[in-house]
Formats: C-alpha cells, structure tokens, sequence
C-alpha cells in the first residue's frame, strides 16, 4: 500500500474575484433589469428601454447604467460599474507567499535589467527596499482590466496591513504609484483611509 502521508499538500488556487471573472461567469450569477432611460435626450430615449440593472445575487451589489441610446451600450457599462464595486466591496484572502496575479504582472513593464527570462520579476526585497527594479505601472480608470487591478490592489493591500510600501515590495511597483492607482477610484482611497485610520494610521494622499 502507498503511504500518502509525506505527500506535499494539493495546492488550490485562490477563487478568482468576482470582479475578475469573464463577462458570461458573472452574468450567470446576476439578474439583469431592463428599464426606460430617463433624462435627457427626447422621446425616442423614453419610449424604449435601455436602461441596464445588473445584480450581482451573491452579495446583492449592483451597476446601473442609463446614458447610452443603445441597451448593449448601457449593458457594458453596468457591467463595469458592477465590478469597480465588487473591487471596493468584496476582499479576497491574498498569501503573501504568492505571486501577483498574471493580469497585474502584464501591467508592469520592468526595467530589462531586471526582468527575469518569462518577464516576471527576478528581484531582491532589498532591491526594491532601495528603490531599484520597480516596473512602470498606469492603467486607465476607464479600462475593462481596471476593476480586476483595482480589487487586487485592495487585496494586497489589506493583506500588508494598509501599508503602501510593504503592498509595493509584493506589486513590483512603488509606493507613489500604487497610491495614484487607487486614487484613480476615490471611494477606494477613501476606504483605505479609514482602515488606516482605524489603526492610528495617517491618511494618504
């Protein structure tokens, strides 16, 4: 009989956010409302339903959208919408043993002297401690990988205790432009702030 008992663990790979999940998974887990838009832009707007409520059923957040003439216009937008607030509200359990998601790591353009063979980074704690090796990292708050980024961020950051530096040594990319990454979503600087603050913390600017 094989002795299984000095088998190393099965490794499961963290559930991927909600914020994070292909377009057809995370309509599967929501009910979609169609309404009249309201506003401006003539009868034609009011007359035909083009307004979009998303629901995300597990966690009863939502995206709305009403501004596009189109139904499949306001449906994008909703979607997006939808996951910039599941990013803000709904934090996943992230092992600072782990890797930055693929996603984040495509991101960062490093600098070639210190990028590993397959792009990823091939550095020290003490190198990025001094200020070397950090990656270029800009992402548009409009962007469709912009919720996915965002809610990472969070992750890692409430994973670091609210701390921007030790968050930055997991990124790969450094303290200043991490906090202009979430201050490109100002309910979620708002929301670090008051966990910082809860801890004695100064709030970031």
């Amino acid at each position: 009989m094989v002795d299984s008992s000095d088998w190393p663990p099965i490794q499961t790979p963290p559930p991927t956010h909600p914020a994070a999940v292909e377009v057809e998974a995370l309509l599967a887990g929501c009910r979609v409302v169609d309404g009249r838009a309201s506003g401006p832009g003539g009868q034609h707007r009011n007359k035909v339903q083009t307004a979009v409520t998303i629901t995300h059923l597990a966690t009863g957040l939502t995206g709305w959208a009403s501004e596009r003439r189109s139904r499949a216009e306001n449906l994008a937008k909703a979607i997006f919408r939808l996951r910039v607030n599941l990013a803000l509200e709904v934090r996943g359990h992230f092992d600072p043993r782990d890797s930055p998601s693929p996603l984040w790591q495509s991101r960062v353009q490093r600098p070639k002297s210190v990028a590993g063979p397959t792009g990823l980074p091939a550095l020290s704690a003490g190198l990025l401690t001094k200020g070397r090796g950090f990656g270029q990292f800009k992402v548009n708050p409009e962007h469709k990988d912009f919720p996915a980024l965002l809610a990472e961020a969070l992750d890692i950051l409430a994973a670091m205790k609210f701390d921007p530096r030790r968050a930055s040594l997991l990124l790969g990319v450094s303290p200043t432009q991490l906090v202009r990454f979430v201050k490109d979503e100002p309910r979620a600087l708002a929301w670090v702030n008051a966990q910082r603050q809860s801890q004695g913390m100064h709030t970031l600017k």
